[in-house]
């Protein structure tokens, strides 16, 4: 008889010893993926442009201009000050960068060197190759070292090649540093917040077994094209990996430790928990991974290449929550808390007297604590209007100096503003003298000279396949709001040329494309994200007033944040805007990410209000998540601030903006706003489902 029973009891264990097997051996072989990503990823801007966009089309058919398709680096010689620079500086220039053509990663001949109009300045053009990689810092440090060879001149090195080597110096050690920072903060924030020493562990392996394999399986897609990988895209896979796998994980961890509190038998207690939890863990995983996919509806590359890869990311975290840590904790059993101990008070609502006390405040007043709360939020959400999404001005790109930046705010200073990045016009041959003469007299051009066979200035235009290339150098700088309106008024003026198919590329144009093309893909991707998740919550909750309800709370929180935002990056973080993307990643992180602790409050209240009624069902939900919920909107706000460790404004926006308002979600929306809207609404707030046809504080007639 004893053999008999104790055959079953073992068999129920195999399941999560194979699980842990499984998870153990994925551990070990994906988890160098993790750093690989790097190996697949690009930094090439060029590839995350507006697709259908007419700065696009010009890389396009300038690369039949462009047969080495060169990434120039630009020289600029300085003066000491109240001094010019000589013919022979000029000549000395010239001669040192000649000597480098030919040599590693320089396909072409360097360009003479050309003196500004006030005669301080020297600049020329040096040809680099576009696939150089790791290996494009040290031939810039060639170019370099013969441009400091020019006697009684300072020299800097300015233009695309010198931005693309910062950036890879920004990315750079990104996988380790980045990880190491977000791991080092979720494991603080546990031990301090849980008091124990196995369950903040125990909840990381989990975290980094779900990134590894996230990691992999972006790598072999990336690595056959299917979805594309740059910096950012990497950086964010990271941390949203990590964030949202420890917030399911706290959830279920929770929520074991209430069922083992109430039984003795853990293999029921981790079942039960699994079952209880497993539904608003993945119906919160649905709306994130659904918002981020709604990206492919962008036109804008690196949104629609972030939309895949984040999916996967949330997708390997629920499996990872779902499998790998239910059998760990099934496996440790109390001790998954030592030193505390599960206790018979975890198990009900009054055990939680912080949030018993906060319940208790809403529950005096519930229609003066959301008045009041909304108020709040709607004064902050009042100067959202302030935040300017119309691109980050080049010398604010990166937090802390960097040497392209320096040396592009040289050049502006001796010569045109667009200087190095001219608005670049292909047309038909034909028509190129008119085109020629219309740009010339468009207001904010400087010159606009056609791009010549010997590749030196006034040469016979190079023909290819009948359309030439005419360079327009702009008068304001290249980054610069009066740049984009003299790019907006050139191409009106080119494409009224008869013949002349002209198009209008280049960098400021590629800055106006993208900023135009990010207005458009909030007013498409914004309505659809709303739309899925008010679906998911329709279907979860079985309800059509409280999905309302709780969309119209986390955009409200939105606003509110970026208020908040506007307010810190003009007055103390000294951002004069944002990127243009800025905007729509903050939106559906935190839309998509802060629905997901209502979802862990409101599927938890209606499993209250089955048994205890409507008011009692949401004191109670609010008292039992609200330490899991706090303690995981501050893990995902910590996770994100790890971000700023990136010295890119793009970046440090981004996390400042979701951690901010993650934490004001969690703090004020969910633990204030979101239960007293319940409470005074009452039944209704349920409606069409059977609980909106109770009294407000009676329990309902089923179970």
């Amino acid at each position: 008889m004893t053999s008999t029973t104790s055959t079953p009891r073992r068999a129920r264990w195999l399941l999560p010893v194979a699980l842990l097997v499984i998870w153990l051996g994925i551990g070990g072989t994906l988890g160098p993926y993790a750093g690989r990503l790097g190996e697949v990823a690009t930094n090439d801007q060029a590839a995350f442009l507006p697709q259908s966009a007419e700065s696009t089309r010009v890389i396009e058919a300038r690369k039949a201009f462009d047969q080495s398709e060169a990434v120039p680096a630009i020289v600029i010689w300085q003066a000491p000050e109240g001094s010019r620079a000589s013919d022979s500086q000029q000549q000395a220039a010239t001669t040192a960068l000649a000597a480098l053509a030919g040599q590693r990663g320089i396909p072409g001949p360097p360009s003479p060197a050309l003196r500004s109009a006030d005669g301080q300045a020297l600049q020329a053009v040096v040809p680099l190759a576009p696939d150089l990689g790791d290996e494009l810092s040290a031939v810039l440090d060639e170019v370099r070292a013969a441009a400091r060879s020019v006697p009684g001149l300072t020299a800097e090195i300015a233009g695309p090649a010198a931005t693309q080597a910062d950036l890879a110096d920004a990315f750079g050690g990104i996988d380790g540093l980045l990880l190491g920072v977000a791991l080092g903060a979720v494991l603080i924030i546990l031990l301090l917040v849980y008091r124990s020493l196995l369950l903040p562990l125990v909840i990381i392996i989990s975290a980094v077994f779900a990134l590894g394999l996230a990691c992999a399986v972006v790598y072999v897609l990336a690595d056959r094209g299917i979805v594309r990988v740059d910096g950012q895209v990497q950086g964010i896979l990271s941390i949203l990996v990590i964030g949202a796998a420890t917030d399911y994980a706290l959830l279920l961890a929770a929520r074991f430790r209430e069922e083992l509190a109430a039984r003795d038998d853990r293999m029921a207690a981790a079942a039960a928990s699994v079952r209880r939890s497993a539904g608003a863990i993945t119906a919160s995983a649905a709306t994130v991974a659904l918002g981020l996919l709604a990206l492919l509806a962008s036109d804008l590359t690196n949104n629609r290449a972030l939309g895949p890869v984040g999916a996967i990311g949330i997708v390997c975290a629920v499996l990872s929550t779902l499998t790998f840590l239910p059998a760990a904790l099934l496996l440790l059993g109390r001790g998954a808390y030592w030193p505390a101990t599960p206790e018979p008070a975890d198990a009900t609502a009054e055990g939680h007297r912080i949030w018993r006390r906060v319940a208790d405040v809403i529950d005096r007043g519930p229609r003066r604590v959301w008045t009041s709360t909304a108020l709040l939020m709607l004064v902050l959400a009042a100067f959202s209007p302030m935040l300017s999404s119309k691109g980050v001005p080049l010398d604010e790109i990166f937090v802390k100096d960097a040497p392209s930046v320096a040396a592009q705010q040289t050049l502006g200073r001796h010569f045109p503003g667009g200087s190095g990045q001219p608005a670049v016009i292909i047309t038909n041959a034909a028509a190129a003298p008119a085109v020629q003469a219309a740009a010339q007299q468009t207001p904010g051009i400087a010159s606009a000279q056609p791009a010549s066979a010997s590749g030196r200035p006034g040469g016979e235009p190079l023909a290819v396949d009948g359309r030439v290339r005419i360079d327009a150098t702009l008068a304001a700088a290249a980054d610069s709001d009066a740049a984009k309106t003299t790019v907006a008024e050139l191409r009106t003026r080119v494409h009224a040329v008869p013949a002349a198919d002209a198009i209008v590329g280049g960098y400021t144009a590629q800055k106006y494309d993208t900023e135009r093309t990010a207005a458009r893909d909030r007013t498409v991707i914004v309505p659809v994200v709303l739309a899925i998740i008010w679906l998911i919550l329709v279907l979860l909750l079985r309800s059509l007033l409280i999905p309302v309800l709780l969309v119209a709370t986390v955009a409200l929180n939105f606003l509110a944040t970026l208020g908040v935002s506007a307010l810190v990056f003009q007055h103390l973080l000294g951002f004069s805007g944002t990127d243009a993307s800025v905007p729509l990643y903050g939106f559906v992180f935190l839309v998509a990410l802060g629905v997901d602790y209502n979802i862990f409050l409101m599927s938890r209240v209606r499993e209250e209000t089955v048994t205890h009624g409507v008011r009692h069902g949401v004191l109670r939900g609010l008292t039992t998540t609200g330490g899991v919920i706090t303690s995981a909107g501050v893990v995902l706000a910590a996770t994100f601030a790890a971000l700023m460790v990136i010295p890119l404004a793009f970046l440090v926006q981004i996390a400042f903006i979701v951690a901010f308002g993650v934490l004001l979600d969690t703090l004020v929306v969910r633990s204030l706003l979101v239960p007293a809207l319940v409470i005074d609404l009452g039944p209704r707030s349920w409606w069409p489902s059977p609980l909106a046809h109770l009294p407000a504080g009676a329990r309902p007639p089923f179970a």
